[in-house]
């Protein structure tokens, strides 16, 4: 295996990593979440969460959308840096190539990196309607996490 495809292969799976950390709702212990009890509202924040998934709200909260805009705008911002240090040195091709090669590379990496960083929150509409449904079930989230 070669330099670019371990590269590639351990990327992904920093990808696959980051997504299978998902935050859930956080639920205040009120007097329906006590008369129930924590395994019955583990089971209603799983319903909550398929009915919103058959209604068409995805949990995703586009951390690869991120990755792949860092990936661009490096790319982008890289290639035009490599044209000018190219046309300098004489070969604006070139350094375009290099310039585009490396910047794709940094903007990758730095938003892979961001993603530790950040919130793995879900999207907003996936949040919204499993707190509504959770609400109308009784229960008050406080948050998520």
């Amino acid at each position: 295996m070669n330099r670019s495809t371990t590269a590639l292969c351990l990327a992904t799976a920093v990808i696959f990593l980051a997504a299978c950390s998902t935050a859930k709702p956080v639920l205040y212990p009120n007097a329906h979440f006590q008369s129930v009890g924590r395994e019955t509202a583990e089971r209603d924040i799983e319903t909550c969460r398929k009915e919103a998934e058959a209604a068409g709200a995805e949990e995703g909260d586009g951390r690869a959308g991120e990755v792949a805009k860092r990936t661009a705008m490096g790319a982008a911002v890289g290639a035009a840096s490599g044209a000018v240090g190219g046309a300098i040195s004489g070969s604006a091709g070139r350094g375009s190539m290099i310039g585009a090669a490396s910047g794709a590379t940094w903007g990758f990496l730095s938003g892979l990196f961001s993603l530790g960083s950040r919130s793995s929150e879900p999207a907003p509409a996936y949040k919204n309607f499993v707190n509504r449904c959770l609400q109308e079930k009784g229960y008050e989230v406080t948050g998520w996490q």
